[in-house]
This record gives structure tokens, sequence and C-alpha cells, in this order.
């Protein structure tokens, strides 16, 4: 029989036994002109398919408009030139790290408790996204007349560490056949009893998620499915970082001990991460702390590489090296030999970016119009999903100094009073330090740090969700201006942002050149800074932050050229200086 299909005990392609030898690698985490080279690394490193996730909220940014959800068939192309399978994990909902878990802002906020379940709103929504996203998958299904690579898509995503609706899970299923793919189905949850027994539909094969103990696992697995194929669909080979925590290694033999395991048992596997890349234009996503995941905010970094075989660089790790020695036994033909690395940069420079504009000037000209409200709204209330939002109000007076704090902070503020800077306010320590008193003028700009993307908590919502109390008594009329991270995709529009006075450090937007000989892969230090944004030629590199781990951001080389390269720098906090460097 033709095709790729699920046997009693196998995958079956074509008729014949196949293992999986599957890396993760997520084609909007890696420029687009480096497909090539992380795809040609996968196959290095003895793997026969690429895995990826599709994040709906990247591709659909309002209801109805649609933003080069092309890139997805792009990318399929890529692996099929690459001599690879292709697995495809479209959601609705992907989790990854990502913000909000792929959900768009304007559709969580809208049906926030009732996503991911069979609210007929939040369906209504899935279908018109599928019926746009599977005309990416449908023809280049494997077997098909184009020779595509997917032989797998996966209804939804450990939805078992979520929610228990089995009729929402069956509707997936049932949406994605009516769309047209004929390859099997799957769904992937953490080895547990309730994960398994909440995620899984009959009918569709079902995959555990795992970085250890695979005969543990794959027994309690067995318990649910007594037959089918066995796979890991996540063997997390490394784990990601947040910001303000330490860096996370896992030791190249401990887990190549563990993929031998998993391969021992006639599993097949994907390791999550082959490759991570990195979290471009503020999309990185964020986790709650506690064992339920309900805890203190834990935003992640821009770096995705995940301690993963394949840097963000693209350069092959001790991990590499120690996988594909495991991989080898189990490949069907010889690993072939590395692609030729990407170019790295010439020679390090630096350049001081003297042109300065304040944070009002800069929401003035670039942010959503002013509103006013009784309240302050949510970040979803005002259309900002990545940026950050100004509130402005009043502290009548006379009256002498009292408490001034924020319920429902997310994530963070910074204060000014009649114009001073007064503090730094956060969801852990809402109360500002010195007491205010009226008749006084307070702005909060107000930051997400990045939308949860797992457990019980995602979707919830950004900015101002309670209100701004003086003392026990809430104060009302509220003016409010919005400024997307988006709005820095128009280079015209940024360079017609008029430059201020001496920025003596402060906050605001910070623009200069670098003059580059040798464009290639570089890191891009800022000593000094504190936190914000960067833009090299008019593209979001992502977060930086002076709270670590990461303390550089990965430019990758087809955004330099040679010659003079344009930089932004959108910096919240202020800075000790006004210094950039690539190396």
């Amino acid at each position: 029989m033709d095709g790729f299909r699920v046997g009693e005990d196998d995958f079956e392609l074509d008729g014949r036994p196949v293992r999986l030898l599957s890396g993760a690698l997520h084609y909007f985490r890696v420029h687009e002109e480096q497909w090539g080279h992380r795809l040609a690394m996968l196959r290095a490193l003895g793997l026969n398919c690429v895995e990826t996730y599709v994040p709906w909220n990247l591709h659909e940014p309002e209801p109805g408009s649609y933003r080069d959800v092309g890139a997805l068939g792009r990318f399929l192309d890529a692996a099929r030139d690459a001599g690879l399978w292709a697995i495809v994990r479209p959601g609705p909902y992907i989790c990854a790290e990502w913000e909000n878990g792929g959900l768009p802002h304007w559709l969580t906020g809208a049906v926030g408790a009732r996503a991911r379940s069979r609210d007929e709103e939040f369906l209504g929504h899935v279908r018109r996204w599928f019926g746009r996203l599977l005309r990416e998958v449908v023809p280049r299904q494997y077997g098909g007349p184009g020779g595509g690579p997917v032989i797998m898509v996966q209804v939804e995503n450990e939805y078992g560490s979520y929610g228990s609706d089995h009729v929402y899970l069956r509707l997936l299923a049932e949406l994605l056949r009516a769309g047209g793919v004929r390859v099997p189905l799957f769904t992937s949850d953490g080895p547990e009893d309730h994960m398994l027994t909440g995620g899984s539909v009959p009918g569709v094969l079902a995959t555990a998620n795992f970085g250890s103990g695979a005969r543990a696992a794959f027994a309690v697995l067995r318990e649910h499915r007594p037959s089918g194929p066995l796979m890991c669909m996540e063997f997390w080979c490394g784990w990601f970082d947040h910001w303000g925590a330490e860096h996370v290694v896992r030791e190249a033999g401990d887990a190549a001990a563990a993929l031998a395991e998993i391969l021992e048992c006639g599993a097949s596997v994907n390791l999550y991460m082959a490759h991570g890349g990195t979290n471009f234009a503020g999309w990185a996503g964020a986790n709650r702390g506690g064992a339920l995941h309900d805890g203190p905010l834990q935003p992640d970094v821009t770096s995705y590489d995940y301690d993963a075989p394949i840097d963000e660089y693209g350069r092959p790790t001790a991990k590499f090296w120690a996988f594909r020695e495991v991989l080898a036994r189990y490949a069907a033909e010889p690993v072939p030999e590395l692609p030729a690395p990407p170019p790295v940069l010439g020679a390090p420079v630096s350049a001081t970016l003297g042109d300065w504009a304040s944070l009002d000037t800069v929401v003035e000209r670039l942010g959503t119009p002013e509103s006013e409200h009784a309240v302050p709204p949510a970040f979803e209330e005002v259309g900002v999903d990545r940026g950050l939002v100004r509130y402005a109000l009043t502290v009548p007076g006379p009256r002498r100094p009292f408490p001034l704090s924020v319920q429902g902070l997310r994530d963070r503020a910074v204060v000014y009073v009649d114009g001073e800077r007064a503090g730094v306010l956060t969801e852990e320590s809402p109360v500002l330090q010195r007491p205010v008193a009226g008749h006084a003028r307070v702005e909060l700009w107000v930051e997400s740090l990045g939308r949860v993307n797992y457990g019980p908590r995602t979707g919830e919502r950004k900015g101002i969700v309670g209100g701004v109390l003086h003392e026990r008594q809430y104060l009302h009329g509220v003016r409010v201006r919005g400024l997307r991270l988006d709005a820095f995709d128009t280079a015209s529009a940024v360079r017609a942002v008029p430059a201020g006075g001496p920025a003596e450090g402060r906050p605001g937007l910070y623009r200069g050149t670098l003059s580059v000989c040798g464009a290639g892969d570089a890191s891009l230090e800022l000593p000094g800074w504190t936190r914000g944004f960067v833009w090299v030629n008019g593209f979001n590199l992502g977060r930086y932050w002076s709270a670590g781990p990461q303390t550089s951001l990965y430019v990758p080389g087809p955004v330099l050229r040679e010659g003079v390269n344009e930089v932004w720098v959108l910096e919240f906090e202020g800075t000790s200086g006004a210094a950039v460097g690539l190396s």
C-alpha cells in the first residue's frame, strides 16, 4: 500500500516498516534564508524528518487579516528539497514557549476560558483559520501529486495538560479531515494517566512527551494504547531560559543516553529541539511558576537555543556529535556530512547611537490614538499584542500623600508622577514606595513581558486588568495610548519620529548606524542598556534585558549588509550609555 500509515506495531511507508527520526525546527524562529542550512544540519545529525508548529497569532494578527501564511508552505517545500519528511503541528494551541501559546490575543481576550473548548465562538474562528492554513498543508501531503513531505498532522497540543473536552478534540479531528488532511493524525501528551485520558481520543494515534525514563513512559502509554507505534513526540533534550534565572544546560552524555533508551524500545522520536532558533520581534512567551503553573510570571528570554544539538547560530555542539553517534545506529542510510557553515561577521564593530526621541514622542507618532476610559482597559481592549501602553490619570486634590497601587498589573509599570520617575511596579510589588499627594498627574508605562503559553492561565489579559488605587479609592478617568511593536515595521515612519534634546540616558528611541565589513552571523552587545527591543535594518531582533541570563542578541547574517547598517534601540527604563556593538 502506498503512502504513510499507522500500523499495528510500526509506522509504515509504502508498505514497509519505518522508524521516524525527527527533529523540531520552527520555521518562524529561523530567518528564511537560513532554512536550507538548518535543514541540512538536521540531515547531518542523522534525522529523516522535521517537525514544526504553526503559530496562529503570527499569521492572523487581526480577525480575517492574514500575514504570510505561505511561509509554512515554503518551509515544507524546503524540507522536501532537503530530503526530509515533515510533521505539522497546527494547534490551534501550540505552547512552544511562544506568545499566548500561539493563540491570537484578540481571540483569547474575547472568549476567555472558553478557548480550547467546544465553544462555538472559539470554534468559528478556528474553522476560518484552518480553512486558510490547510491550503499550505493539504497539497504537500506525502503520496500526493506534488511529492510532498507531510506524513502526520497533530490534533491540538498537550491538551491533557489543560482540559478534557473530547467533543472539542473530535471536532478538531473532523475539521482537519474535512479540510483534506488524509495522512495520520496524532495527539501528544505527558505520560501520565490524567494527561493521556484528557488529551487522547479514539481513532487518533497517541504519542508521549518526556525527557527521560523512556521505558516507564512507554509502559504508561501502552496501558492506554495496547497497540500502535510508540513515539516520543517531544524528547526534551534541553530546556528554555527565563529572564532573571540561571541558564539551563543538559549534559550531552546524559541526553544521549536518554535518546538511546527511546530507540532501544523500538520507538520513533522527535528531538525537541533539534535547533531552537530565536524568539524574534518579542514573540517569546512566559510561564507561571508553581506546581500547578499558576504562580509568579516567568517570562522567556529571546534566545530559544534550548541547549539543542544545533545551537542558535546553527553550529554543532557536543550534544550534536553525541546524538549523531546514537542515531547513526538506526539510520536507514549513511549519515551525510555537515553542510558548509554560514558566513560570520568579518570584524567587530561598535558605535554610539546619538539620535534620541522620548517615549512620549514615540507613542504620539507611532502609537494608537489616545482614548479615554472610566477605568484602565487591558491591552486587548486597545488592540495591543506585543509592546506597551501609557495610562495617564489624575490624583485629585488637595489631599495628603497616600499609597498608590495597581490591582491586576500585568506585567511591569514604570511610574511617573508630575513628570518625574517615581518607581517600577510589578505584579509582586504593586505599591509605589513613596506615597503620592494630590493634585498630581500620574503616568504608568505598562509593558507586557510575554503572554503565558502553558497551563491554566494561558490566554490571560495584559496591562492593568483591575484598577489604580489611591489609598482604598479607585481613580477614574484614564487616558490611554498603546504602542505596538508592529508600529516599527515601517522604517520611514520610524525615521520620521523627530529627535529630542540630549538623551542623558533616559528611556526612548535611540537611532544610529554601524558600518560592517564582512556581513554574516553576529552577536549584538548592549553594554549599559536596561530593557527594551532592538531593530537592525528594520528587522526586530527581540527583547534585551540586563536581568540576564541572556547578555547578547543573535543577528542573522542575512539581516546585515556590507557598509552602513541602521540600528534602533527602544529603551524602556534608561541606560548608562548609548553604545552598541557587533561581534
